[in-house]
């Protein structure tokens, strides 16, 4: 998924959030996720994506995805997943702008796989933007970890194998800490208002 055509240079730019998506956006798996059919939304996932896009930000998704790596499912098959989750985000008011993901296993030792930086700077140079301060809201260490190395803002969400990693610590420094995606958000606007006051 392309965004060049709309994307803005400099500080407007910024109002971005990046998000990953098994555990977060959609329920997860142990087992991966492999099919649209076994891609289902969290409750208030979708709507809280759309009170992003309300507030003005643009939502980007960066995923691993090494269930393509290890031949579980192809990139067709997540197409789909993907195409499924964007319209049932339109549906909730919603949009997601791109969708970054890494189809690599740990063995491939490529730059992309999180906890490793190189989707966030992509998301970096597509947008022509620093990411310093931008919020990153994932469910595992990993998620947190890649968000750090570019200067992003770490959010730990409770939600898929959020209570785990926050059980297991080590979180990066500054990790804020919420029940889900839609307590994130909620959060968020709170202190947008609070600073507009």
């Amino acid at each position: 998924m392309d965004s060049r055509k709309d994307r803005t240079p400099g500080p407007a730019a910024r109002k971005l959030v990046i998000l990953d998506r098994d555990g977060v956006i959609n329920v997860d798996s142990d087992q991966f996720i492999k099919s649209k059919e076994e891609w289902v939304p969290l409750p208030g996932s979708l709507e809280a994506i759309g009170r992003l896009n309300q507030a003005g930000y643009r939502v980007v998704v960066a995923t691993n995805q090494s269930g393509v790596g290890r031949g579980l499912f192809d990139m067709a098959t997540l197409g789909a997943m993907h195409a499924k989750m964007s319209k049932l985000a339109a549906a909730a008011g919603g949009r997601i702008d791109a969708v970054f993901f890494c189809p690599h296993t740990a063995a491939d030792a490529c730059d992309c796989r999180k906890p490793k930086p190189g989707m966030f700077q992509e998301i970096a140079r597509r947008y022509e933007t620093d990411l310093t301060g931008v919020p990153a809201v994932g469910d595992s260490l990993r998620d947190l970890q890649a968000a750090a190395a570019v200067g992003a803002k770490p959010h730990l969400v409770l939600t898929g194998k959020g209570k785990k990693t926050l059980a297991a610590g080590n979180l990066p420094e500054g990790t804020r800490v919420h029940d889900s995606l839609q307590a994130f958000v909620n959060d968020l606007l709170a202190e947008e208002d609070a600073k507009s006051v």
